[in-house]
């Protein structure tokens, strides 16, 4: 059974479709891993949060926050998640199946033609633009999230503190150049903790 999505002034927290359709799933998902050209997660924010409203900007966060430190690409592990929260295991299957169908055409199709023009000019200066228009959907996208957290309870205490982690993750992995599961091992459990205790 299909339901349609809670009106815009209301979040899902309140009133969350209890069921979707394994094909809404695929629908909504096969349109977010067509449009995100430079990379999917901008427009799953914008399709789930703002859009249809299935999942709050804090439940996206938490969620994502998950899907980052399981095993596996962090977008799959996403749809997989929204798609068992409204639909079960069927619902799941449709979500990641709609995530990768697509994709998956384009990739063969687009590793052919670049197999074949990579080596004109042109076509890597367009790659290397694509990588920058990525860079700033990320960028955008986690400033919206910053925002929207900034706005629930004990949002300056939670923003610094996310702040100091991000930086410190920066630091040790971007700067410092030590191996990502040391700073997985030693910021992990920080975060954790904070949010245990309710600031973050």
């Amino acid at each position: 059974m299909t339901t349609t999505s809670p009106p815009e002034n209301q979040t899902p927290s309140a009133t969350a479709p209890v069921r979707l359709s394994p094909a809404a799933l695929f629908a909504a998902f096969s349109a977010m891993a067509l449009s995100g050209f430079g990379g999917v997660m901008p427009f799953a924010y914008r399709a789930l949060v703002e859009r249809r409203q299935w999942l709050t900007s804090g439940e996206f966060a938490s969620m994502l926050a998950l899907a980052q430190v399981l095993p596996g690409p962090t977008i799959c592990n996403l749809s997989l998640m929204v798609g068992w929260r409204y639909a079960g295991l069927a619902g799941a299957l449709a979500a990641l199946s709609g995530m990768l169908a697509g994709p998956i055409v384009l990739v063969l199709v687009a590793g052919s033609l670049v197999q074949r023009y990579a080596s004109i000019p042109e076509v890597g200066q367009a790659l290397a633009a694509m990588g920058a228009v990525a860079a700033g959907l990320l960028m955008a996208t986690g400033l919206k999230m910053g925002i929207a957290l900034f706005k629930m309870r004990r949002a300056r205490v939670a923003t610094i503190l996310a702040a100091l982690i991000t930086a410190a993750a920066f630091v040790g992995v971007g700067l410092m150049r030590w191996p990502l599961i040391t700073v997985v091992l030693v910021l992990a459990p920080l975060a954790v903790w904070q949010a245990w205790r309710g600031d973050l």
